[in-house]
């Protein structure tokens, strides 16, 4: 597809399979030209991922089922919650991303009239890597969603798969073949979310 035409079908899938038409390396490739291409200020290239497959996506959302437990009780986890976890461990795959905060401090101290915007940028450039990616995956005929059960899972998934402290985890994308189809997409007026100024005279 073109690009405008990824970035329009694209949608939040939560209804996942495991039916993919697409080699575990295919997906490893494309996560890896995700992070590997995606800007940064001044070179940063702070960005980090963690690509779950099989057992350990499986592993990844029982750890976030028993944090919600925990945090909210077995009653209120029953029903919606229980739901859309299912679905998530469902899926074929989860792309975790985070932030090398030791990289981005360091790279912010080379610049110190900008060091403390460096936070916020790497927050940018996270943001550009999880729609690269989602875009790849989209790309690939394949659904996903974009979930922040940070910081309730942290400590268990940095001990789980031995991460660095200080890679800070920023978002989760589970993914997979498409089940049930995403609902409806409402937009509001572009007129009052856009302006255009200036032009060819």
């Amino acid at each position: 597809m073109e690009l405008r035409d990824i970035i329009s079908s694209r949608r939040s899938y939560y209804g996942l399979g495991r039916d993919v038409e697409v080699t575990d390396e295919d997906i490893i490739a494309a996560v890896e030209d995700a992070v590997r291409f995606t800007p940064s200020a001044y070179n940063s290239q702070s960005q980090r991922a963690a690509v779950m497959l099989g057992s350990q996506h499986e592993a990844l959302w029982n750890i976030t089922e028993a944090a919600l437990r925990k945090k909210i009780g077995d009653q209120r986890y029953a029903g919606a919650t229980e739901k859309k976890i299912e679905g998530f461990r469902s899926a074929y795959g989860t792309v975790l991303f985070f932030d090398d905060m030791t990289k981005t401090c360091e790279t912010g101290n080379r610049f110190p009239s900008n060091v403390g915007n460096f936070p916020v940028w790497a927050q940018q450039s996270s943001g550009m890597l999880q729609f690269a990616t989602w875009m790849i995956l989209e790309d690939m005929g394949l659904g996903a969603s974009l979930q922040h059960y940070n910081p309730l899972i942290d400590a268990q998934v940095r001990d789980r798969w031995g991460l660095p402290l200080d890679w800070k985890l920023i978002a989760q994308m589970p993914f997979g073949s498409i089940a049930s189809p995403a609902g409806e997409k409402s937009f509001e007026p572009i007129g009052g979310r856009m302006r255009v100024f200036g032009g060819k005279e």
